[in-house]
C-alpha cells in the first residue's frame, strides 16, 4: 500500500469515527430531552414508562387543590373527563392556575401513581387549550359515550 493511500484511508476512518461520535452524542441528548404527552387515563392505566419525564394535562378538578400551610407544596387532581390523576408540585404556581382550568404538568410518575411535577403550565386565556389536552379530553369523552350503560 502506498503511503499517500494509507494516510487517506486513516483520514477517512478518523472522519467517519468523528461523525459517528457526533451522531451518538446528538441522539443521546435528544433521548434525554424528549417529553411525551400522556393523558390522566393513560397514567391511571399504568401506560407511562417508569422513570420517564412526561407531560400530562387536563382540567384541574374542582375542590381538589390542597396547599401546604408551611411550604410551597401543593397537590391537585387533573382529569381528562374519564380518569383523574394526582399531581404533586413544590413551587409557585402560575397566576392563571385555578380549579376548572386546563393545565399541563411536566414531571415523573412515582410508585403511587402520583405525578411529581417540576413544572406546571396554565392556559393563557379562556378560549385556549393545549392541542394535546383538547384531543385527550375529546377522546376520553368519546370512549365514555361509546361504553355500554349497565343497569343495576
Amino acid at each position: 500500500m502506498h503511503p499517500a493511500r494509507k494516510k487517506r484511508l486513516i483520514l477517512i476512518l478518523l472522519v467517519l469515527l468523528g461523525v459517528g461520535a457526533a451522531v451518538a452524542l446528538a441522539l443521546s441528548a435528544l433521548r434525554e430531552n424528549i417529553n411525551l404527552f400522556y393523558t390522566p387515563t393513560q397514567i391511571a392505566n399504568g401506560e407511562v414508562p417508569e422513570g420517564a419525564r412526561i407531560r400530562a394535562g387536563g382540567m384541574v378538578v374542582d375542590g381538589s387543590v390542597k396547599r401546604s400551610t408551611d411550604s410551597l407544596d401543593v397537590q391537585f387532581d387533573v382529569s381528562d373527563g374519564a380518569e383523574a390523576v394526582t399531581i404533586a408540585y413544590s413551587g409557585i404556581l402560575p397566576d392563571l392556575f385555578r380549579e376548572g382550568q386546563g393545565i399541563v404538568a411536566l414531571g415523573r410518575v412515582n410508585a403511587d401513581g402520583v405525578l411529581v411535577a417540576d413544572e406546571v403550565l396554565a392556559k393563557h386565556d379562556e378560549e385556549y387549550m393545549p392541542p394535546e389536552v383538547a384531543k385527550a379530553m375529546s377522546d376520553a369523552m368519546q370512549n365514555k359515550a361509546a361504553q355500554p350503560v349497565t343497569a343495576e
